[in-house]
């Protein structure tokens, strides 16, 4: 059929080898074909990207490309996209527990289950329209799959900045909010109430106690507090404009 030419901009060239960024990529079309099988080919998956030009006119993803077609590929900006039109809700893959953990510290509803297969993944995250975090670009190629981003830092803390980076959470962290265990919201409880599910030195030691709304388990400012509290605050003087 001919040859069309794809050039990636920003982010998108991570997922693409060095010799191939940042400049056009000849593609051969054999016969007729969407841009968005050529762009996944190349190896980008299609939640990433935010708009296709061709000859500098936008097209859809299904587009049928035409002999010689100059293409250009752009990721979503959201990272200048007010964090008030970002519905925040992600499901992540079991390669990403930790991740999940942080982001749940951080008052984020996050889903997690590590049975959880790729398609029940793409299934969920279409039903209740989550962002899909994964660090698998082929399970971001899915069909299924409408918002999605492949996590690019491989430590757990070092993805977490990367993800208030990348959607624009700062004004959204909200600490202690929610359940690292569970995904649940906490609230307050009295503690006459939970007083025969504490041991001794709890009971002895601590006044201010919230229980999980989903399953039961109770928090307070213990050893697990006191240990995560500079990396809190390390993220909220990020949030607040300071460098990591």
């Amino acid at each position: 059929m001919g040859l069309v030419y794809v050039r990636f901009h920003g982010c998108l060239n991570d997922f693409l080898p060095a010799a191939q960024r940042e400049r056009p990529i000849t593609y051969i079309v054999k016969e007729k074909t969407a841009v968005k099988h050529i762009i996944e080919a190349l190896g980008v998956p299609h939640p990433e990207i935010g708009k296709v030009e061709v000859d500098g006119r936008p097209v859809p993803l299904t587009y049928h490309v035409q002999n010689g077609d100059d293409i250009h590929v752009f990721p979503f900006d959201l990272e200048h996209t007010e964090a008030s039109v970002i519905d925040p809700r992600f499901i992540l893959d079991n390669h990403l527990g930790k991740l999940t953990h942080y982001l749940r510290l951080l008052g984020f509803d996050a889903l997690y289950d590590p049975f959880w297969q790729d398609r029940d993944l793409a299934l969920i995250a279409n039903r209740e329209d989550r962002i899909l975090l994964t660090r698998d670009r082929g399970l971001l190629k899915r069909n299924l799959v409408r918002r999605g981003y492949c996590v690019r830092a491989h430590q757990p803390r070092e993805q977490v900045f990367e993800i208030i980076n990348r959607f624009n959470l700062r004004a959204l962290v909200k600490p202690f909010q929610r359940c690292p265990r569970c995904n649940g919201l906490l609230e307050p409880v009295n503690k006459a109430e939970i007083l025969d599910h504490l041991e001794p030195l709890t009971r002895l030691y601590y006044d201010e106690f919230d229980r999980c709304t989903q399953c039961g388990q109770i928090y307070w400012k213990g050893s697990h507090y006191e240990r995560m509290l500079p990396f809190i605050e390390k993220i909220l003087n990020y949030c607040n404009g300071n460098t990591p």
